[in-house]
């Protein structure tokens, strides 16, 4: 992989939420919500992060755009380092990068009909004549499969696919190249998620974009990523192409996700790695590997010392002393 394809270059990135107590709101500690996480988004590919829920997925994702000030490490875009970026110049680059958030009927102003909420961002970012502004929202508008008659139209009075397919639209009408799809489809019905993964990955095919794709469905993520990372009580576990990861799950936590997925053929038998124990508290993280906790094959080293992402196959990378 050469350095020109990367856009996106995530290095040893830490999120630390502060712990206040008392009257005068001391800080007695920290909720370590994103612990030193290391990845790269090629041009063009879909990259997804999986993982239970508050593992740190969406507090990456929020923290790769500056949503959330991170505390430590680098987010390099397009060969600019975000974190040394003025807000002015950060303004200027969010055109290039945007964030589906997984839940339409916040993310949506109720007080905005489609028209104020797709041409805004053009109005932010472009110089355009109202001709163009209507041009413009109007081809997206179709790409999403909708009319313009539905511009006049607030959310309230969409059912909640049309309002995320209105939130894609939102975030794609700048033409950005980079993408953060928090759970996109998790808030909807599951008969209407599979419309939006198409429609998400037609756009992305049809629009070159590069996506970091949020998910705890590992199905969905198998069939729209190219890579996958696994994340632990903020660290990353495992990376790599999706099906190797898939076919052969190197780290012990991958392993036990991947066995509780259902398969959907009657015949295939499974076993079901249980873990044992819960998961342990962000603020009061464990020493060494953040799974020993719950690992059967826990060593002393282990419980000692954090194992670092190494390669243990072309492309695929596992935080596992045992691996």
């Amino acid at each position: 992989m050469s350095g020109r394809d990367i856009l996106l270059d995530v290095q040893r990135l830490q999120v630390y939420f502060p712990i206040k107590s008392g009257v005068m709101r001391k800080v007695v500690g920290h909720v370590h919500a994103v612990e030193e996480v290391s990845f790269t988004v090629v041009r063009r590919e879909v990259f997804a992060l999986v993982g239970e829920s508050g593992c740190g997925k969406s507090t990456t994702g929020s923290a790769i755009l500056r949503l959330i000030e991170p505390t430590g490490g680098r987010v390099i875009f397009d060969g600019k380092d975000l974190s040394a970026l003025s807000d002015e110049q950060l303004r200027l680059k969010r055109r290039d990068m945007q964030f589906i958030f997984q839940n339409p009927y916040a993310s949506l102003n109720p007080r905005m009909n489609v028209w104020k909420l797709l041409s805004e961002p053009l109005k932010v970012h472009f110089h355009l004549s109202e001709a163009e502004l209507r041009e413009q929202v109007e081809a997206m508008l179709k790409r999403i499969g909708m009319t313009p008659d539905q511009l006049t139209r607030y959310p309230h009075q969409f059912s909640g696919g049309q309002k995320q397919r209105i939130s894609i639209a939102r975030a794609l009408i700048t033409h950005p190249s980079f993408v953060v799809a928090d759970e996109p489809v998790s808030a909807l019905d599951v008969s209407i998620q599979a419309q939006i993964l198409n429609l998400m990955m037609e756009l992305q095919q049809e629009m070159q974009l590069s996506l970091v794709f949020i998910s705890h469905d590992l199905n969905v993520v198998r069939h729209i990523s190219n890579r996958v990372g696994v994340m632990y009580l903020g660290s990353l576990m495992e990376t790599g192409d999706t099906e190797d990861v898939y076919r052969h799950p190197a780290h012990p936590y991958t392993q036990a996700l991947l066995s509780a997925v259902p398969s959907h053929d009657p015949a295939h038998k499974s076993r079901h790695i249980v873990l044992e124990g819960d998961v342990p508290n962000p603020a009061d993280p464990p020493s060494g590997c953040p799974f020993h906790t719950r690992c059967a094959r826990c060593s002393e080293q282990c419980r000692q010392s954090k194992p670092e992402l190494r390669e243990i196959a072309p492309g695929h990378m596992a935080a596992c002393h045992c691996v």
